[in-house]
């Protein structure tokens, strides 16, 4: 039997989930810029702005992961807004796999990752019932 003083939701999971992927995103963007350029670029050290974009967006992926973890209105405007974020990064992310502009492989692994991220943000805005803790259908 859960404890009604806490609820568990698949809401809450998704938010927490996606928290955390967006704080490993940023970890690696921010602390290993030239590991994730590596899969565009064949010489990724000498590509100075691709490292400084990669540090400054790591820091920011790892700011907005935090904030999916806060409760009141900045956690909740974090939850609203993901979906936004992760729908336009998968159309990013497929349209450089399909166009070629990145490797196949490339293209897959990052489309793959947005997806996840899409399927999350839906499952983080799917209603649920604050007095049964269900999610409504």
């Amino acid at each position: 039997m859960r404890s009604a003083s806490v609820p568990v939701s698949r809401n809450r999971w998704a938010r927490y989930a996606l928290g955390a992927i967006r704080i490993f995103n940023g970890f690696l963007g921010l602390t290993l810029p030239t590991l994730i350029i590596g899969r565009f670029d064949k010489d990724p050290s000498k590509n100075s702005a691709a490292i400084y974009a990669f540090r400054m967006l790591g820091i920011r992926t790892i700011l907005a992961g935090l904030d999916l973890f806060r409760s009141g209105p900045r956690g909740d405007r974090a939850a609203q807004t993901a979906l936004r974020i992760h729908s336009s990064d998968l159309a990013t992310a497929a349209t450089l796999g399909v166009t070629g502009a990145v490797p196949r492989q490339t293209g897959l692994l990052i489309s793959a990752i947005s997806a996840v991220s899409v399927v999350l943000s839906l499952i983080i805005r799917r209603p649920v019932n604050v007095e049964s803790n269900t999610e409504e259908s």
